[in-house]
């Protein structure tokens, strides 16, 4: 007749048990919380595209231009969509140029459809950062090194004139953020940095249960982890920046 003998198990192999429990309920949920995040990138790019193309395509049809017969506007003061201006690549760069505009079909104002208006010589992507706006990506790592830099989309804004396209690709330095504030990540990695809150909170799931259970590194890692939220060198988890 056979005997079942008793399992014993230890307090110190419970607590194994139990960590590579948590360990892979956490790579499992990230895997699954990647695959979200993915997805929802996904989607809304594909809707930030439609929605750039539709609105694109309104300011190509001047809706918001003046049709009205009524209309007092003058000409010489409407801007793009509303009109076209041309002008050559001769001109000197950052000096003033005459360029040749006229009204579009179907815009009503008031005086010559067809005037010149004064700017300065240059192409639409020369053009300073506060006359264009360009597409924000979040796929990147903001806290890179070396500095990561991606490709996007520019638009010129309609009060600016320029040569040839207005709009263009541009190379952007990485830095978007997520909303996590560095003070708060400072003041928990001070007071509760022992239980790995700061971790927790900048998304380092799994070193924050390494300091949960370890006591902060017998406090050796709460010090080390203030330091480096403190100079900025320890970010949020998804690449972001501080606020």
């Amino acid at each position: 007749m056979c005997r079942f003998l008793p399992l014993r198990v230890g307090v110190k192999d419970s607590l194994v048990l139990i960590l590579l429990m948590i360990f892979n309920t956490i790579h499992v949920t990230d895997l699954a919380k990647n695959d979200m995040d993915l997805h929802s990138k996904q989607s809304k790019l594909k809707e930030d595209t439609n929605n750039n193309k539709a609105n694109f395509n309104n300011n190509d049809d001047g809706n918001n231009c003046p049709q009205n017969q009524e209309n007092t506007t003058e000409c010489s003061s409407l801007h793009y969509p509303c009109i076209s201006c041309s002008g050559t690549s001769d001109c000197i760069y950052g000096g003033d140029y005459n360029y040749s505009c006229r009204v579009n079909a179907n815009v009503v104002c008031k005086g010559l459809k067809t005037f010149n208006r004064t700017a300065m010589c240059r192409f639409c992507y020369q053009t300073e950062k506060w006359e264009h706006r360009c597409e924000q990506k979040a796929n990147c790592n903001s806290l890179a090194s070396p500095t990561k830099y991606y490709l996007t989309n520019c638009t010129v804004s309609d009060d600016v004139i320029c040569l040839g396209k207005r709009k263009f690709l541009k190379k952007l330095r990485c830095s978007w953020t997520s909303g996590t504030r560095w003070g708060t990540a400072l003041i928990l990695a001070l007071t509760l940095g022992g239980f790995g809150a700061d971790r927790f909170y900048l998304g380092h799931w799994q070193e924050g249960i390494g300091k949960l259970f370890s006591f902060g590194g017998l406090g050796v890692w709460t010090l080390v982890d203030a330091l480096l939220i403190g100079i900025h060198h320890l970010g949020p988890a998804d690449g972001s920046v501080f606020i």
